[in-house]
């Protein structure tokens, strides 16, 4: 292929350099980068082809002067490392491939005034919507959401009130869920192992709160608990296992606040020779692929994240076919899994 010219390096290119290579007005130029107009696929390709020759990139600050919004979609999760947000992003990007729109992620590494100055960075750049993990954020933070102008959509959770549109499970629901059916398989001296909570996971309290619901209905209660600080491991739950069964032997059920420590929990339990789930079962919560590669599948509760990402994108994109962009809650069901670590009922 042939190399085009080099540029001075200190001139900027403009749709003027773009017209010319491509032999097409600067208006076509214009309407094809913005993927606006009646172009025809002939003449689109001869300028996107023009401008990669180039290296043409569009000034978006520029041309979003008129409209005082750049067709960025900001995204604030609390973590790259934990599994479960990856498949958000992968709804979230799928969904806005199309439409000329460009998610950008920020991460509050679950800290409240972190993902404060994160909102703050991201409302600065006037994006053109803005997707956030959770209905709990600092006063400041919820401040800036409720006036920003755009589209918020808030995910993962539908257990309070949104500023703009909710998308997610209800935890509180998953909770319940959960002990219904450890209690409907016969399990009795039932312990929680989790995140110090709520500063660090309000969806993991809320999940905790339904359990205790349930299980109050049942005149039980939860029988020991075990909480650590930092992030999931395998070694974290292998640890906290190994912890609260010495000091409680006597409990028959174990419930993670997530399924990595309930993987580690349950490799540990299998290295000591315990009937699972005959004597002892375990459940974690999130539906990770991680579940896949264990000795057995570890019982937990898909939190529908590929649906989540893609409808918070939907919205965000006005592709809901409502066509309203902003002001809904979308509630997905959560699914047990009982895999092969609770009892069969």
């Amino acid at each position: 292929m042939t190399r085009p010219p080099l540029q001075d390096p200190h001139r900027t290119l403009t749709l003027r350099d773009v017209s010319e290579a491509s032999g097409v007005s600067e208006m076509t130029v214009s309407r094809v980068l913005r993927n606006r107009g009646d172009v025809s696929e002939t003449t689109r390709e001869r300028v996107l082809d023009a401008a990669r020759r180039l290296g043409y990139v569009p000034n978006k600050i520029a041309g979003a002067l008129a409209s005082q919004r750049v067709n960025l979609v900001g995204v604030v999760i609390p973590s790259l490392s934990n599994m479960v947000f990856p498949e958000v992003m992968t709804g979230i990007s799928e969904t806005l491939e199309d439409t000329g729109l460009q998610p950008v992620v920020g991460v509050s590494n679950y800290q409240a005034e972190r993902e404060e100055q994160v909102i703050y960075e991201m409302l600065s750049w006037r994006p053109s919507g803005l997707i956030v993990a959770g209905l709990e954020h600092s006063e400041a933070a919820q401040a800036m959401l409720a006036q920003a102008g755009i589209p918020i959509v808030e995910i993962m959770d539908i257990d309070g009130t949104p500023i703009d549109s909710a998308v997610g499970i209800s935890h509180r629901r998953a909770g319940r869920k959960m002990a219904e059916a450890i209690v409907a398989a016969g399990y009795r001296r039932i312990a929680f192992l989790g995140t110090h909570m709520p500063t660090n996971d309000h969806r993991a309290q809320k999940r905790l709160e339904g359990f205790e619901e349930a299980l109050a209905k049942a005149g039980l209660a939860v029988a020991d608990r075990e909480y650590y600080s930092g992030g999931s491991a395998l070694a974290k739950g292998r640890e906290m296992t190994e912890t609260l069964l010495r000091r409680s032997p006597d409990v028959d059920f174990l419930y993670y606040s997530n399924d990595m420590i309930g993987a580690g929990g349950l490799l540990w339990c299998l290295e000591q020779g315990l009937d699972v789930p005959g004597k002892i079962g375990l459940a974690g919560f999130n539906g990770v692929e991680l579940l896949e590669g264990l000795p057995r599948r570890l019982a937990t509760m898909d939190a529908c994240r590929l649906e989540t990402g893609r409808t918070a994108a939907e919205i965000i994109a006005g592709k809901r076919a409502s066509g309203v962009i902003g002001g809904e809650i979308v509630e997905f069901e959560p699914k047990l899994e009982p895999g092969d670590t609770i009892r069969k009922a």
